[in-house]
């Protein structure tokens, strides 16, 4: 995906004439999470559809430039945008074209796993009805190949749509799962975080509830977990869940402890968050 992010100063109304902060940056969630593994050292390959146009050139170089080995399968459709407009609080608004994301193969995925020791899937590719079996039968392949597997929900409004038993079922074969408290609320159907974090529990066995402002949850091994948040000026929330959680994950395949994870998780939120756009 690509992003393009507006933050207004002062009015937006189209007769204003104050200037707005504007960036066009590499965007979606897995390719934040890629950058953020890749931020501590992993070698990482992102895998995607993409357009052959100068928006999936953009996408690419990003990626390169931050560490990430890029695979993008070009098909014959529009790169994935996404215009987010940021308010003073940090907040935003999004519309989103996934573009060519739907066109993405199983097997272009599969052929990159290589001598890969862990698949992360994007949870908008479980989401998506056009690429739900791509994900599933990836994650499916991962497992049976003696990878460690993760996915993360990314969004609630989907998920809703889609419903949480549809979900569950695409992702039997991933082991861990993170999610924000919206999205592991709307998952266990319930109006009970600690409930809710009980239910991924028995489902997963590593579930990562992250709070915003309020810090995250964990639950490993029968162990639950709380660490605080950073207190940090807030500019753009954009991709700062996607920054906690491949912070986390990096620091557990290194073999950190949970607290120790989600402690790197929180710096990597507090940092996203003091930037306009995602993480870069």
């Amino acid at each position: 995906m690509l992003d393009v992010v507006v933050r207004p100063h002062g009015s937006i109304a189209p007769t204003s004439d104050t200037a707005s902060e504007i960036r066009v940056v590499r965007g979606g969630s897995s390719a934040t999470l890629a950058v953020a593994l890749a931020r501590r050292g992993h070698e990482v390959t992102f895998v995607g559809a993409c357009g052959d146009d100068l928006a999936a050139d953009l996408v690419e170089r990003s990626l390169e430039d931050a560490g990430v080995t890029a695979r993008l399968q070009r098909v014959d459709a529009s790169t994935g945008v996404v215009v987010a407009l940021i308010s003073e609080e940090g907040e935003r608004a999004m519309m989103s074209d996934r573009g060519a994301n739907r066109f993405l193969e199983r097997e272009f995925v599969v052929d990159a796993f290589e001598s890969s020791e862990h698949l992360h899937v994007s949870g908008y590719v479980i989401l998506d009805g056009e690429t739900r079996n791509v994900g599933a039968t990836a994650l499916a392949e991962a497992r049976a190949r003696a990878m460690s597997t993760s996915v993360d929900v990314c969004s609630v409004a989907p998920l809703r749509v889609l419903g949480s038993s549809r979900f569950l079922e695409a992702t039997l074969d991933a082991q861990s799962i993170f999610a924000n408290e919206e999205e592991a609320l709307a998952l266990a159907e319930s109006s009970d975080l600690d409930g809710a974090v009980d239910f991924l529990a028995h489902r997963y066995d590593e579930v990562l509830v992250t709070r915003g402002p309020e810090g995250a949850w964990s639950h490993v091994e029968g162990h639950r977990h709380w660490v605080q948040a950073r207190e940090v000026e807030v500019r753009d929330t954009t991709g700062a869940g996607d920054a906690s959680t491949g912070a986390y994950l990096g620091a557990r395949l290194e073999g950190a402890s949970v607290v120790e994870a989600m402690q790197a998780a929180m710096d990597a939120g507090a940092r996203a968050v003091s930037e306009l756009g995602a993480p870069s």
